[in-house]
């Protein structure tokens, strides 16, 4: 059950001048179901992306990121879900390559011009025969009104749909931000099994695109965990297709700290709305670093208290057995931290302090908090100046039953 998640409405769902989205079934895993989706994107698109960082990383991952170095521009997007055609070897890259071609063929473009993408069960071939069967049906869906049934056609175990869109007026202009993300489990920075696609209409030039995404991931998809699994194909891309009218090329526009902002706001939203439908999770947790010394061991920290199995459950049960915080904190490893200077609140309740429990702490205090849907875990590690904050959520018998029958 998602903790939270607010899906907009269909008519504050906008499209983005300059993309257009068609979804098909092509029964890819199983039969009825949306899983094949291609974006269309208008000519002088710019387009970035940021992938996971695991050395199995996915075929289309590799594609993809060929792809974004040669240099042509990108002018469309297709997705299947159902097979992450992922620990697949030389076939797969194979596959992810001519699915490429079969879409180029279709629209008149270049393989190169394409970025593939594939999510679902690891170490099984691709279907390609399937995927390049349903690619019409595809394309004959292709329309600027598509953006729900995308964030439909990409889901695997996600419960909810993941959207966010909105409007906001900028240098005399409308501008729009829409995007979609799926994701639930295997979800670990750097980054998590997710695919995340972010479109404006504002027009932002190709290498300020490159710096933005990775700014943009940094401070959203890179700050999200939920099981501490780092997946193979991990996929985050910005699209800004300049249709607006307005026009940015370098971070001393006027417009520009206004429209990154935004951007931003999408982005977390995206990334959390993952946290918040995570497999099986009923708390959405907060865990916030203060006064660390470093960006680096702030998020150490965060981390270790973000993937204790320990913790979690605890939060599952809303059972405050906090001293399992302490004992996360304590092997994040940060050799010379000096316990007496760290202090631990759950909510408003400062729970530890000096490196050992608060005199007035009470444990239906603890309780209270505990039993909330969102919980803020904030620790001040009397170190420095620095902030971090990671999104989590609980483990719950949900996350193994939905994990153990996964291939079911």
């Amino acid at each position: 059950m998602a903790v939270n998640l607010h899906i907009p409405s269909n008519d504050k769902v906008y499209p983005v001048a300059g993309i257009e989205i068609g979804v098909t079934e092509a029964g890819i895993r199983k039969a009825n179901r949306k899983d094949l989706t291609v974006f269309r994107l208008s000519e002088g698109t710019s387009v970035a992306g940021v992938f996971t960082r695991n050395r199995f990383c996915a075929a289309p991952v590799v594609v993809c990121q060929q792809h974004l170095t040669k240099g042509q521009p990108i002018r469309a997007l297709v997705i299947n879900t159902g097979n992450a055609n992922a620990g697949t070897g030389e076939p797969g890259m194979q596959a992810a390559n001519q699915t490429c071609a079969a879409l180029a063929k279709l629209m008149n473009l270049q393989p190169a011009q394409i970025l593939p993408f594939s999510t679902g069960v690891i170490l099984e071939p691709l279907p390609v025969d399937r995927i390049e069967a349903g690619l019409p049906a595809a394309i004959q869906n292709l329309g600027a009104s598509n953006w729900v049934s995308a964030a439909h056609g990409i889901m695997t175990t996600d419960t909810l749909p993941k959207i966010h869109s909105k409007r906001i007026a900028l240098g005399g202009k409308t501008i729009t931000i829409t995007g979609i993300s799926k994701g639930a489990g295997m979800i670990r920075p750097n980054m998590a099994t997710m695919l995340s696609y972010l479109a404006t209409d504002a027009g932002i030039a190709q290498p300020l695109m490159n710096q933005l995404a990775r700014e943009l991931a940094d401070v959203s998809f890179n700050r999200i965990t939920v099981d501490g699994d780092t997946s193979t194909n991990d996929s985050f891309i910005v699209m800004a297709t300049g249709q607006s009218g307005l026009n940015i090329d370098n971070v001393s526009h006027p417009d520009y700290a206004a429209l990154k902002s935004a951007l931003t706001e999408a982005a977390l939203d995206l990334a959390q709305k993952i946290v918040r439908d995570a497999e099986g999770a009923t708390k959405f947790m907060t865990i916030k670093v203060e006064q660390a010394k470093t960006v680096e061991e702030a998020l150490q920290v965060a981390y270790a208290v973000a993937h204790s199995p320990l913790v979690k459950t605890a939060f599952f049960a809303s059972d405050p057995n906090l001293g399992r915080i302490l004992a996360a904190i304590g092997y994040a490893g940060i050799n010379d931290l000096d316990v007496s200077g760290v202090n631990l609140w759950l909510g408003d309740v400062l729970v530890a302090t000096k490196g050992g429990r608060n005199p007035s702490y009470q444990e239906s205090d603890g309780q209270r908090i505990m039993k909330e849907p969102e919980i803020l875990v904030r620790i001040a590690l009397g170190r420095g100046q620095v902030s971090e904050t990671v999104y989590t959520c609980d483990f719950s018998h949900e996350y193994v039953s939905i994990n153990a029958d996964y291939r079911s």
